[in-house]
């Protein structure tokens, strides 16, 4: 089966690249020189589903699409669905990190929680598209640790292996990020 995965962040389209099955033949939107929609919905779900629908329109293809962010619970869910823009609608990995790190100084509560939702449509007026969630709960830290991964992963802490995501090699992040949760359970559905 031949999907488009919407989306123009390389790192993103490599990552569920790894975490589907070989059976899927993935394309990036990219090799069809596709613009990203603008993101006009208010929740992970909406914002997956215009990515979807635009890649579809365009190409003539099934596509997947991801919608993902950072929720922390100190700031009231922030970045959420502007994780990717937080520092300004430019901003670098770097930048965004930065000022969710200036934004938390001063709060005890670190508690937060990475959220993906991926959406596939069959064609652009799918009116039943299969959607899927994955979470991964952790912590923010105070400072950067770790060289793996991209945008919050250096300072989103997992208690349990005492961790930052940016310090798990890729298998191991694969196994339990929020992005493979969201593709495991797309998979099962596709079968």
């Amino acid at each position: 089966m031949r999907f488009l995965v919407a989306t123009n962040n390389t790192h993103k389209f490599r990552e569920i690249r790894e975490l589907m099955p070989d059976k899927f033949e993935l394309v990036n939107q990219i090799e069809f020189n596709i613009p990203s929609p603008k993101e006009t919905g208010l929740t992970f779900i909406e914002n997956a589903l215009i990515k979807a629908r635009h890649a579809s329109i365009k190409s003539g293809l099934p596509a997947i699409a991801d919608d993902s962010g950072l929720a922390v619970e100190a700031l009231g869910g922030k970045p959420g669905i502007y994780s990717s823009r937080f520092g300004g609608p430019t901003a670098t990995d770097n930048q965004n990190t930065q000022k969710l790190l200036k934004e938390m100084e001063g709060k005890d509560n670190r508690t937060a929680c990475f959220h993906c939702v991926v959406v596939l449509v069959r064609n652009e007026f799918d009116p039943v598209p299969l959607v899927t969630q994955g979470i991964l709960k952790g912590e923010i830290l105070i400072t950067p640790k770790g060289k793996e991964g991209f945008g919050y992963d250096s300072i989103f802490f997992l208690p349990d292996i005492k961790k930052t995501v940016a310090e798990l090699p890729i298998h191991e992040k694969n196994k339990l990020s929020h992005r493979a949760e969201a593709l495991r359970q797309l998979t099962r559905m596709i079968q």
